[in-house]
């Protein structure tokens, strides 16, 4: 009886020191996390508050926004203007000197330094830009870093704009870059957009924000170009760049189209978007979070739920902001085709000139698009009208051919067809001078098609 009595408080003495061990063993874990944890967190504020000392005081906007202010940037003096331009060198042959030197002196404001805005500006600086001011108020996280132009780890907890700077640093050395960790806003706008900025880019995504940015800038007579929605987007080939008044399918740019026109702002935006319909809806609240979705978001009257995004997609609306902008500055604008179901347009203007040529014509559907597109941009060759188009040919005593065959609106065709003798003796100089540079233009490409 003593021995089993005995036996059972020694397997009890046994049972317990194991349990000890275990909880030991667990304490210690949890403890070494906690540190670790604790570690990671002090390390990343640490990193965050050296970032904010590095940025300008925004509160101090004779320093901050003067152009004649010195700063550490170094001086054209301090480097080699023939490394300069060799690094320099394609876009010079492209654009030509002048044109470089129109885009190294220029200046451009980028509001929004996410994943359109860092793309945007990386390929200003990279292109010869050697002054941008870049604002936003937010840090980089690591689930940024699926769409940010060059944010790393190290820059986890950082401002967007310092990590920017870093990078464009050591890009072009002798640019002025000046990042500014602060909110846009309709007051605050007269300060951020001041030192008269050649170009502004919006890539805001609060609709709110967005709409006080360009309504500024149409007020101020500022060049901009807006983002509309990149979010839940894949298709690059459906990316378009227009006027806003011209935009289609993207919820966000119908949203801003029609809110810009309570504001008197009818065109005269340049926007990126896509045609492409989504059909990837914001992630859903965590439940515990439902109650009070306002409390989640980064600031107030901002989203609080996340929309899912494809990193190539931010870059290419990036990237074609910084296109237009350059070839603007630069004096080699381009002129964005305005997407309008093109196959069916096609299609109509093909049939309307077999009815008007009585079905023997040398073109087809393609050869149409083609006129449409790529000859004519997609504009009335008289008024620049985008809508109701139609072809017919230029000089009704020759044959119709795509070197004599002009894009104008119904209207116009039927005053067009009714010119009794030469249509140069009819339409102003500036007319007849762009419908032959045209046509001269198709002659010498058509030797290689």
């Amino acid at each position: 009886m003593s021995k089993s009595i005995l036996r059972g408080a020694l397997e009890i003495l046994v049972s317990s020191h194991q349990l000890q061990l275990v909880a030991t063993a667990i304490g210690a874990s949890l403890f070494t996390g906690l540190a670790l944890s604790s570690y990671n967190t002090f390390q990343r504020n640490q990193r965050t508050i050296a970032a904010k000392r590095e940025a300008p005081d925004v509160t101090q906007p004779t320093v901050v926004f003067s152009r004649d202010v010195k700063d550490s940037t170094p001086t054209h003096e301090e480097y080699d203007e023939t490394l300069i331009k060799e690094q320099l060198a394609r876009n010079i042959a492209f654009l030509g000197e002048a044109g470089v030197e129109k885009l190294r002196s220029s200046f451009v404001i980028i509001v929004g330094a996410g994943g359109v805005g860092s793309w945007a500006a990386l390929m200003l600086v990279r292109s010869g830009v050697e002054h941008i001011r870049i604002i936003d108020f937010d840090q980089v996280t690591l689930s940024s870093l699926n769409r940010h132009a060059v944010a790393t780890h190290e820059d986890v907890g950082t401002p967007k704009v310092i990590a920017l700077k870093r990078n464009f640093e050591q890009i072009a050395p002798w640019a002025k870059i000046e990042p500014l960790t602060e909110l846009f806003n309709k007051n605050t706008a007269p300060k951020l957009l001041a030192d008269q900025p050649d170009f502004i880019v919006d890539a805001i995504d609060n609709i709110d924000t967005k709409l006080a940015l360009i309504k500024y800038c149409h007020d101020k007579n500022l060049r901009i170009i807006s983002s509309m929605g990149a979010g839940a987007k894949a298709d690059p080939s459906r990316v378009q760049l227009s006027d806003i008044s011209e935009t289609l399918e993207d919820p966000l740019a119908r949203v801003v189209r029609r809110r810009l026109r309570k504001m008197n702002v009818e065109s005269g935006v340049p926007v990126v978007y896509s045609i492409e319909k989504p059909n990837i809806k914001l992630l859903p609240l965590d439940e515990s979070r439902l109650g009070n979705a306002d409390e989640y978001a980064t600031l107030p009257d901002f989203r609080a739920r996340i929309l899912p995004v494809l990193g190539t997609i931010p870059a290419i609306f990036g990237m074609s902001i910084a296109a237009y902008i350059i070839t603007t500055l630069a004096g080699y604008p381009i002129q964005p085709l305005a997407y309008k179901n093109r196959d069916a347009l096609y299609s109509r203007i093909h049939r309307e000139l077999q009815v008007r040529e009585k079905n023997n014509i040398p073109l087809d559907k393609r050869d149409v698009g083609y006129a449409v597109d790529e000859i004519w941009r997609g504009r009335s060759a008289i008024s620049g009208a985008l809508d109701k188009l139609t072809l017919l040919r230029w000089d009704k005593d020759q044959q119709l051919s795509l070197q004599n065959c002009i894009l104008m609106t119904k209207e116009e065709a039927g005053a067009h067809e009714a010119i009794i003798g030469k249509p140069e003796d009819y339409y102003p100089k500036e007319i007849v001078e762009l419908v032959h540079a045209r046509f001269k233009e198709e002659k010498d490409i058509s030797v290689y098609r």
